[in-house]
């Protein structure tokens, strides 16, 4: 499911460890997964290692970073074979990513022996060949395949760890009993800056760039004659629009979508026809959203056109898409929202978020919309992760995992025709073997009425959970869902005694569009004030102590936290940022940033807009720095993050810093009063997710909870010993 990945692709300040929820792909994507991170990376023998950057302050944690690397190590080793959605099937093939490269399998052969199709070496030896290296050590890292129709050619885009620009590279596959090339594995040609990319035909490609984290171009690559010839296709003139070129399940119609963060254009390109000719759907107008999927000689739209400007399933004819032809098929319960949306057969099958915040399945007919049903899935279940259909698939099955932060992702099959729901779940990840992992759906009141839903995981009974340390994650921004897919780091922390807490403030999408909307630009203050009100409910139900909470953000995210750091330092011992935005007012007044433009839609713009200011200036969380004794914070930040430039960083630590010291310089009873520890841990690399490199972000995640387990108190865990018989 790809549905809703046009509507929010944008790259927007936040980090999503392994895919932004719906998505197939994004500039943003980080592979936490050991088996991941080790096998689908490529380092080049030029050069040794670049050394990494460590501020000063942290080796006071040094030795506990070393006892949680280990730990972290054999966690990840004991979830490095859970089910995942790797694999690339096509007609008579199955791809699969390594180390080194991408390989194929033939699924016709008894004992089938693997066939390199491209080796990363191959793109080390092309840079090395054209002096784009310079004794640095180059890893690649695959990010995405995709076949041709009829498997003649293979493309997939790589990106190295220190930059985010992707590179797409094609190779051609060789024929079955067709004698081997002189060169097996043929690169046909490389493309720079490629983000989104789908084959029409087996010769044609379309494709997209991104330049300073924009997409705004689509071309098409011609592979019919003896020499390639790339045209460009669309160029979207609108700063504040993200471009993407997205092919449906069925294979026949590419569409080019280009969103902004209120609005939506399509173009659909029609693969069974010979000229492949843009057309459009319906043409931008102001707070419309919508994407596209195809049915038969119909499309079916999932567009905001619902009560109260929230999702709802509508139907044309492919020859007439405009807004005029649509026909309203499905619209959902109140306060039950869509997520997502895929076309299975004869069904659209809807991922939806109940009021109680359980996902559910909703499935409709599209020959008789008034035959839906609900399939509930297990309570736990945070996340839904579908399978990409293999070429040879007839689409009557919906495969998909769930997961959560703490269940490893269980495999599940659904039959839209009769509503079989089915687990595929192996030996060692069956719901029993999730450990004794409770699940509870809260509620906290805001000053205002608002209720806001917090999903907490522990052992045990809530009101035993009083001297538990609680781990708070919040994000809240962009109408993006918190991330809550699997990993093994809050696995850990769960096992060791620990509570986590996931809590879904305005600002994000949980409950919908209008969930956003509620904190966007002057509603702000809203989400900042709903994260207080989910530590005093959380308090007040018997879930720890202010002494024994920390609160942690990436990107984004770090501006409601930083925000309440300011204004209630009490509800918090310690506090985690990552890649943290904390200079709301200094990006939105400096266009040359390059979200800037874009993001004074979620933010504001204090320069066009007067009344703006103020309205930023009073939760900027840089802005609002004052004398005080706040939290022990560990901020981690990327010298060439693009996103959160370190500047902002650098600044609000030093001001920080000033604060603390000014405290206790003029309330000298104070000195009573622990000082709190500001670590400011600085990476090198352009990437905003953090390093991609499997070694270098166990040191990271070690880090970060000897941070906590030293600013809380805690002593660490030791691991029990096996009993000698």
């Amino acid at each position: 499911m790809a549905v809703l990945s046009s509507l929010l692709c944008s790259p927007a300040r936040f980090i999503s460890p392994f895919r932004l929820r719906l998505w197939d792909f994004s500039p943003c994507k980080r592979r936490t997964w050991l088996f991941l991170s080790v096998q689908r990376c490529y380092t080049s023998d030029s050069s040794n290692s670049s050394d990494h950057h460590h501020s000063s302050g942290l080796e006071r944690y040094k030795d506990l970073q070393k006892y949680f690397n280990r730990r972290l190590k054999a966690a990840y080793h004991r979830f490095s074979n859970i089910p995942d959605h790797s694999l690339v099937c096509g007609h008579n093939h199955v791809y699969f990513i390594e180390r080194d490269g991408i390989y194929r399998v033939d699924q016709r052969q008894s004992d089938p022996e693997p066939e390199q199709v491209l080796h990363l070496g191959q793109v080390s030896r092309q840079e090395e060949k054209t002096g784009l290296i310079n004794e640095e050590r180059i890893q690649w890292i695959v990010q995405r395949i995709r076949l041709s129709p009829q498997e003649k050619h293979l493309a997939a885009t790589l990106k190295t760890t220190d930059t985010e620009e992707p590179r797409c590279v094609v190779v051609r596959l060789r024929k079955r009993n067709s004698p081997p090339p002189p060169d097996p594995q043929h690169i046909v040609l490389t493309l720079d800056k490629v983000f989104s990319f789908e084959w029409a035909t087996d010769d044609v490609l379309f494709y997209t760039t991104l330049e300073a984290l924009r997409c705004s171009k689509v071309f098409r690559l011609d592979l019919t004659s003896k020499e390639s010839r790339i045209t460009s296709v669309f160029e979207e003139t609108h700063p504040d629009v993200f471009v993407e070129v997205v092919l449906s399940r069925d294979r026949q119609i590419l569409s080019i979508n280009g969103n902004s963060r209120s609005s939506s254009e399509v173009l659909l390109i029609d693969g069974t026809t010979s000229h492949l000719e843009p057309f459009l759907v319906q043409p931008r107008q102001p707070d419309l959203l919508y994407h596209v999927e195809h049915w038969r000689e119909s499309l079916v739209i999932l567009a905001n056109t619902g009560p109260g400007q929230e999702y709802q399933v509508l139907q044309s004819p492919l020859s007439k898409p405009s807004m005029a032809s649509w026909v309203p098929l499905f619209t959902p319960d109140s306060g039950t929202v869509i997520k997502d949306m895929d076309v299975i057969g004869d069904h659209c099958v809807l991922v939806a978020r109940t009021a109680a915040g359980g996902l559910v399945l909703i499935v409709v007919s599209l020959t008789n919309p008034k035959e839906a049903y609900t399939v509930q899935l297990p309570s736990w279940a945070c996340t839904i992760q579908t399978k990409k259909p293999g070429m040879a698939d007839r689409g009557s099955v919906l495969e998909f995992l769930i997961s959560s932060p703490v269940h490893t992702p269980m495999p599940y099959s659904l039959s839209p025709e009769d509503g079989l729901l089915l687990s595929g779940s192996k030996d060692g990840f069956s719901p029993g073997a999730q450990g004794r992992i409770t699940t509870t759906r809260l509620e906290a009141c805001n000053q205002d009425g608002t209720l806001v839903p917090v999903t907490l995981f522990h052992s045990g009974p809530v009101g035993g959970l009083r001297q538990a340390p609680l781990l708070v994650h919040v994000y809240g921004a962009y109408g993006r869902d918190l991330n809550m897919e699997f990993c093994p780091e809050k696995r850990l922390l769960l096992e060791q005694g620990w509570t986590l807490a996931f809590c879904h403030i305005r600002g994000g999408g949980e409950r919908g569009l209008s969930w956003h909307r509620q904190a966007g630009v002057e509603g702000k203050q809203r989400g900042v004030e709903d994260l207080r009100a989910c530590l005093r409910h959380l308090f007040s139900s018997g879930v720890s102590s202010p002494s024994l909470t920390a609160l942690t953000a990436c990107s984004a995210g770090a501006v409601a936290v930083g925000a309440l750091c300011n204004t209630h330092t009490h509800m918090m011992r310690a506090v985690t940022l990552q890649a943290p935005f904390l200079d709301v007012l200094g990006s939105m007044e400096d266009p040359s940033l390059p979200l800037t433009l874009e993001d004074r839609e979620e933010w504001g713009d204090p320069v066009g807009n007067p009344e703006h200011r103020p309205i930023i200036s009073s939760y900027c969380p840089l802005h609002n720095i004052t004398p005080q004794c706040y939290p022990s914070m560990l901020l981690t930040a990327y010298s060439g993050d693009a996103r959160v430039p370190l500047a902002g960083v650098l600044k609000y630590t030093e001001l920080l810093k000033k604060a603390i010291h000014t405290h206790f310089t003029l309330n000298p009873k104070s000195e009573y009063e622990p000082a709190p520890n500001i670590l400011l841990n600085i990476q090198p690399g352009e990437n905003h997710l953090g390093p991609e490199d499997f070694e270098l972000m166990l040191e990271e995640e070690a880090l970060r909870l000897a941070f906590l387990y030293t600013e809380l108190g805690l002593e660490p865990p030791r691991p029990q010993r096996k009993r000698r018989r």
